[in-house]
Formats: C-alpha cells, sequence, structure tokens
C-alpha cells in the first residue's frame, strides 16, 4: 500500500463530537472568480481559495490558456486577466473529473475562436454536456465529440459566431450548463437572452453564478426563473481584491455530526467561515436538519449543530420526507442522519445525483444497505430507514469525494467504519479527515 495515498482509512467508533471547525473555501465560487478573474481587464487578488484537485485543475488550464496567475501566499492567488478570450488559441486541457471546470471552460472556449480539447477522467466521459454544446452550437460555436455524442472529450473549433440574440437551454440536468453559458456570453458583446426549457434545478447555484458575474461588474437581469439576459457591451472588470466564503457543502458533514453526536449529549459542533449571509445555497441544509430535530444557531460568518431537546429526550432525529432540489450536494449528508431517525426518511427531487461524480442514487443505496439500513431507491429518490441493528462495513467510495466524507459519520453509529479510497476527497477537502479528528472523542 502507498503510504502517500492508503487504499483505506479504518474509523473507529465515534463517541461524541465538539468543537469549531474553520471551512476550507467554496469550490463553486472558486471556480467561478477564477474563471472570471481570468476573462477580466485587471489583475485580481483573490483570497482564501479552494486548495484543491478541482481548483488545481482550473488554474493549470488558465496557465495553458495564457493567463498569468501566481500563488501570492496562503490560499491566496492573483490572477492577471486577459481582458477577453483567452490569448493562447490552441491548447489540450485535462480538468479530471471537475465538472464546474469542464462546463465553464467549454463554455468560454467556444467564444475564443481557437482550437482546443476539452478531456477528463473515464467518469468524465460519462458525464452529459449535450444541453450545453447544443446551446453553444446555436450561437454558430463548432464543437465535435471526439468520443460518445453528447459527453466529453471535446474537439471545440474557430467558427463563424452567430450573435443571434437569444438561445434556449435546458434546465433539467444540470445548473452547470446555465452557468458555464452566461459567464461565457460577455465574450460576445451583444445582449442575449437566455431562455429555459423546463424546470430549472439547483437555482441557488445559479444564484452564486450571478453574484460572481456582478462582483466582476455584469449584472444579469433575471425574469424569474425563465430567462436571463446578459447587456450588450458587458466587459469583466476585476473588483481588485475578494475574498471566497467558507464551503457550505463541506459545512453539511459537521453540522450533521452535531446534531446526531447531540442525541447523546454531545456537541454543539460550530462551523466558520459561512453564516446567513452566504450566498450559497448550502445552507439551506441547516434548516433542512433543524425539520430533522437539531438545534440551529447562526450568525452572519458561522453556523453551529447541536440536538434538538425533543430530539435528545427521544435519542433520535426526527424523519422527513424533503424536496432537495435546492441542495443537492449537502442533500446526501441527510441521507446519513436519516440512520439516526425515529422511521423512514425520503429524499425526493435528486436526479441530478445521477449525473454527479458517480451514480450518487445507486452509491448511497448501495452503501447504505451495508450498514443494515432498509433502502427505496427511485429515478430521483432514495427513502431510507435505519438500521435495526447497526453493521461494520467496509464502504466504497467510488472515486466521489462526497461519499467518503459523508459515510464517515457512520463511525457515530457505535460500529468501525472503513472507508476505501479516503484520498478522493483532495477533490475539494484534502484535509478532511484531519479536521474530523480535531473535533472528535472516541
Amino acid at each position: 500500500m502507498n503510504p502517500a495515498k492508503p487504499e483505506y482509512l479504518d474509523l473507529q467508533p465515534i463517541r461524541t463530537v465538539r468543537g469549531t471547525v474553520l471551512l476550507p473555501g467554496s469550490k463553486s465560487i472558486t471556480n467561478r472568480m477564477l474563471l472570471l478573474a481570468a476573462l477580466a481587464q485587471g489583475k485580481t487578488t483573490l483570497r482564501e481559495v479552494l486548495e484543491s484537485d478541482d481548483t488545481r485543475y482550473m488554474l493549470a488550464a488558465l496557465g495553458q490558456l495564457g493567463i498569468k496567475n501566481r500563488q501570492a501566499g496562503e490560499l491566496t492567488v492573483e490572477i492577471e486577466g486577459g481582458n477577453g478570450p483567452f490569448p493562447a488559441k490552441n491548447a489540450e486541457l485535462f480538468l479530471g473529473n471537475a465538472g464546474t471546470a469542464v462546463r465553464t471552460l467549454t463554455a468560454a472556449l467556444a467564444f475564443c475562436g481557437g482550437e482546443y480539447r476539452v478531456d477528463g477522467v473515464a467518469r468524465m466521459h460519462e458525464r452529459p454536456i449535450g444541453d450545453l454544446v447544443d446551446a453553444l452550437r446555436k450561437l454558430g460555436a463548432k464543437i465535435d465529440y471526439l468520443g460518445n455524442d453528447g459527453f466529453p472529450p471535446l474537439a471545440i473549433h474557430a467558427g463563424a459566431l452567430n450573435a443571434r440574440g437569444e438561445v434556449s437551454i435546458r434546465g433539467n440536468v444540470s445548473s452547470q450548463y446555465l452557468t458555464g453559458l452566461l459567464m461565457a456570453l460577455p465574450l460576445l458583446g451583444v445582449q442575449t437572452v437566455v431562455r429555459i426549457d423546463g424546470e430549472l434545478i439547483s437555482k441557488p447555484y445559479i444564484e452564486i453564478t450571478l453574484n460572481a458575474m456582478r462582483r466582476f461588474g455584469i449584472a444579469v437581469q433575471r425574469d424569474g426563473w425563465t430567462a436571463f439576459t446578459v447587456p450588450a457591451g458587458a466587459r469583466y472588470v476585476s473588483p481588485g481584491e475578494l475574498y471566497v466564503e467558507g464551503d457550505a457543502s463541506s459545512a453539511s458533514y459537521f453540522l450533521a455530526a452535531g446534531a446526531i453526536s447531540g442525541l447523546g449529549g454531545g456537541g454543539p459542533v460550530r462551523v466558520q467561515g459561512v453564516g446567513r449571509d452566504s450566498t450559497q445555497g448550502d445552507v439551506r441544509f441547516a434548516d433542512a436538519l433543524a425539520q430533522m430535530g437539531a438545534a440551529i444557531s447562526m450568525s452572519e460568518n458561522w453556523i453551529e449543530a447541536t440536538a434538538g431537546g425533543e430530539a435528545r429526550q427521544r435519542g433520535r432525529l426526527r424523519a422527513v420526507e424533503l424536496d432537495c432540489n435546492h441542495i443537492p450536494d449537502a442533500a446526501m449528508t441527510l441521507a446519513m442522519a436519516a440512520l439516526f431517525a425515529d422511521g423512514t426518511t425520503t429524499l425526493r427531487n435528486i436526479g441530478s445525483w445521477r449525473v454527479k461524480e458517480t451514480d450518487r442514487i445507486a452509491a448511497m443505496a448501495k452503501e447504505l444497505a451495508k450498514l443494515g439500513a432498509g433502502i427505496e431507491e427511485g429515478a430521483d429518490y432514495l427513502r431510507i430507514t435505519p438500521p435495526t441493528q447497526w453493521l461494520a462495513a467496509t464502504i466504497d467510495t467510488y472515486d466521489d469525494h462526497r461519499m467518503a466524507m459523508c459515510f464517515s459519520l457512520a463511525a457515530l453509529g457505535g460500529v468501525p467504519v472503513r472507508i476505501n479510497d479516503p484520498g478522493c476527497v483532495a477533490k475539494t477537502f484534502p484535509d478532511y479527515f484531519r479536521v474530523l479528528s480535531g473535533v472528535t472523542v472516541l
């Protein structure tokens, strides 16, 4: 076994958790701001950026595309903006399994007048991108599939762009398609209306996108969730210096741990770096946890969780039925909290899980069953009944960082848990297990 990248990590039963966690920077915000800084006029200093596999792929790609960037201190990156399309007109980019980077860069490259290839790991070849490519083609972009139609890898060519003023895109597979399109459209220089076909999922992630664009000087007009207008002549201008919020998705593991531990007198756990002023939709995970019986406290930049009085008296959280469309990543943590509930919990409207780093509905169903849970899996829902008797288990993580972090909470069930390939957390939270141990009492 390679000690630098262990094959597994054995977690002993965790008696309680208590303490404070300083969150790493948000992946969603970091990668958006890195790209916008690259497209902007002027130099941008980004502080508290996330250092992870996904952000390293983005920075490396920007360097290949002619954008000067450098580390300027701990968790600080300086980027010299290119003031429009990327300087490099020929590049082959490998982006691992970074969905945000693949979708946003594909859209930007389509309007840069060069020859580019975009590729990633094998799983990326299974993550759809067809709706985004279709929208870009309507605007005159020339994009070829190098493998299966509708999926990376892609070849992007210089084309005669058709600034037609209006384009439509489906919104029910991934909000990253709309994010990529909106962030790239200022490169066309004309007013463009983007109309959404069908339901737009994961709306809070679009709010993150619109907020990031606003910070760089472009205000997108929104007509509900059905149409978005990028103004004519819009250009990104560096705001000079920006701070990245803590990652609200990563906060969910520690907040859930505080609530679960509180059932036995433990907790609270406080996360710092995200709070009621956050632009991230996943802060609403705290509301869902409260529905399950957690006691939540919150300020502008921290959130704290333990078990509420009723849940503490019963020794169980409350089983719920929840529409999780607005918190697709953090909802995975609710599946773990459901193991400590007083009945069957149903998580609905989670179809987007199937096109993430792995098919997360199938993966969660299989691994939760190993712990003794009763599971019902549907096309876009998951129903979880707590174990009548907890089983020690070896958890497969499918090269998915959120699987590894979620199932660490199973150790609060009083059984040892083996996490296979724990190093996959490097995608967004390389120090996760060290940080977890810092608030753990065995």
